[in-house]
């Protein structure tokens, strides 16, 4: 996809360019401008995480770091380029679970294998998705939700991000626990499908604690579980899926770095300790935790198994459901 050069402008984050240390010199990675694709459009809630590692990592290494927004395609058309670039270190993406772990499933040929094409850096942080009702909703428990799904005729209505989201993979899976019809209604985002609950014409959403803790403040919405292994330290009270009784209602959308598939293994290692540096930093943990997001910085092994992991769990969900963008 060719950019405009006002969107270049715009996308691009051109940090400051350092001279290059002796340590680095004599061809040692890296020996020119790192870029990093992010497969979403720019003004996200991915994008400040972004800039701000790669500002401390560009600070670190004495090297520019440019950060190119690449949206389009579900995030395949990012991950493409990406997997075809030069495997020298220098063109990363920040992917997730969508383009990383679900879309191997939802599209017939994404262009890209997930696990053969790229080499796993380190997982940053890890957003955990929420399960809200509206605050006048008779469900005070996620077992009251699923009760009350049984009963209603036609089923509950719930709003997701859009087709194949993680809200909709949730949704899904609550139908399939719960036994009872339940009614999809995507919309282009979270924010729609937020507004919606809020005025009741949504029975309830899994969304980010980013687009519905305000309201969850004003009264307005009311938390019933959280879709991930342990507890959110911004909201400790809410219990896991696991604890209201629902072990199998597990998503996070991670965000975390890779790079093309025959990438040195010495590349990836400087990367992994540069990028985990810049994850366990004050200043990180200030910026994502207050969103009930969890910084995660591990391993490329651990990060390799968990997208093995994302893509064989999450892959039985949407064949199982029949779930397609391109239908």
């Amino acid at each position: 996809m060719k950019l405009s050069w006002k969107g270049s402008l715009a996308i691009a984050l051109c940090l400051w360019v350092h001279p290059q240390s002796p340590a680095l010199g004599q061809g040692q990675f890296p020996t020119h401008t790192i870029t990093v694709i992010v497969p979403l459009p720019p003004g996200g809630s991915a994008d400040p995480v972004m800039r701000l590692v790669a500002k401390k990592v560009s600070e670190s290494l004495n090297q520019t770091i440019v950060v190119d927004n690449r949206p389009g395609g579900g995030g395949n058309i990012a991950a493409r380029y990406v997997k075809q670039s030069d495997p020298t270190g220098h063109t990363l993406i920040m992917g997730n679970t969508s383009t990383h772990a679900v879309n191997a499933s939802l599209y017939v040929d994404p262009g890209f294998d997930p696990i053969k094409d790229f080499k796993p850096i380190t997982i940053l942080t890890s957003l955990p998705t929420i399960l809200v009702v509206p605050a006048d909703s008779p469900a005070r428990t996620v077992k009251d939700l699923v009760e009350l799904a049984k009963t209603k005729p036609g089923g509950l209505t719930y709003g997701s991000q859009g087709v194949g989201s993680g809200g909709h993979l949730l949704g899904e899976m609550m139908q399939r626990i719960a036994g009872a019809p339940m009614v999809h209604v995507p919309y282009r985002g979270a924010a729609p499908a937020i507004q919606d609950l809020v005025a009741g014409r949504l029975d309830l959403v899994f969304g980010s604690y980013l687009s519905a803790g305000q309201f969850v403040k004003d009264g307005k919405l009311r938390i019933l579980g959280v879709t991930a292994p342990k507890r959110s330290a911004t909201i400790p009270d809410i219990p896991t899926m696991a604890e209201a009784g629902f072990p199998d209602l597990e998503y996070e959308l991670w965000y975390g770095m890779l790079a093309p598939a025959d990438t040195p293994a010495a590349t990836i290692k400087i990367l992994h300790d540069e990028f985990v540096k810049a994850a366990r930093s004050d200043e990180f943990a200030k910026l994502v935790i207050p969103q009930g997001a969890e910084v995660v910085a591990n391993s490329p092994e651990q990060f390799s198994l968990r997208i093995a992991e994302d893509v064989a769990r999450l892959g039985k969900v949407v064949r199982a459901a029949n779930i397609s963008v391109e239908k």
